[in-house]
């Protein structure tokens, strides 16, 4: 898919993902550089592809755990795999995805959206609590109309009941929906469903060959605004 500025147009709301798309998920072992040196990188993405698999995997098995639980088995996973013990890391790098910083450029295209009166929600894997917590870190709650938590319907994403429950509760049809995602599985779910959708490319990835296609492509979400027709509105 080439990038492309076109415009999305009839869009009253945009939802986004929150980890990878609003929230690094990368700052928590980037803080513990020093205990973990060559090992930071590694351990950052075992963590987390194990954290998705699983949610794929208890959604299968209909055996669902909350994100939280899953977050923490998948960092479980990656510190044993990569023989990595040192005394209170577990604990300190679980509070530090409490505490994820942003990308750059999300609290501008965030205001800007509501200055030009868009709906806006968070709809995440994520538990309440974790949402809370990393809205609350972030400084940004007064930015989303809702935010939403798969705890919600009780399964993971890429389930359509995922999806149904941003339509449900911001009151806006499904094809009026701009959903941003970095996942490009969560992007082409999204598509499939009915929503428009502008994925994030932020990590540089290959298409997906899924059911769905991503509206629009980008590297940043800083060119939403422009996306959505509102070049005029700077804040």
């Amino acid at each position: 898919m080439m990038f492309s500025m076109e415009m999305l147009p009839g869009i009253k709301a945009c939802v986004f993902d929150a980890y990878g798309t609003l929230f690094d998920f990368a700052t928590a072992t980037a803080a513990c550089r020093d205990e973990l040196g060559d090992k930071m990188a590694s351990l950052s993405a075992v963590w987390r592809d194990k954290q998705l698999q699983y949610t794929w995997l208890r959604t299968l098995q209909g055996e669902h755990a909350d994100f939280w639980q899953v977050t923490g088995d998948a960092l479980d996973y990656a510190l044993e795999a990569l023989e990595i013990s040192r005394p209170g890391l577990r604990s300190k790098l679980l509070d530090l995805y409490l505490k994820l910083g942003t990308f750059p450029e999300v609290t501008g295209v965030l205001r800007r959206l509501k200055a030009a009166g868009m709906k806006t929600a968070i709809l995440s894997n994520g538990t309440p609590h974790m949402l809370k917590a990393a809205v609350d870190h972030a400084g940004i709650a007064g930015l989303f109309d809702e935010v939403l938590s798969v705890e919600e319907v009780g399964v993971f994403k890429t389930h359509p009941k995922v999806y149904q429950l941003a339509v449900d509760r911001l009151g806006v049809g499904r094809e009026s929906i701009s959903f941003q995602s970095s996942n490009a599985w969560d992007a082409h779910a999204a598509s499939a469903f009915g929503m428009r959708v502008v994925w994030c490319n932020r990590y540089g990835q290959r298409r997906e060959r899924l059911p769905g296609m991503p509206d629009r492509e980008v590297r940043t979400l800083g060119s939403l605004p422009e996306i959505l027709g509102l070049q005029s509105m700077r804040v």
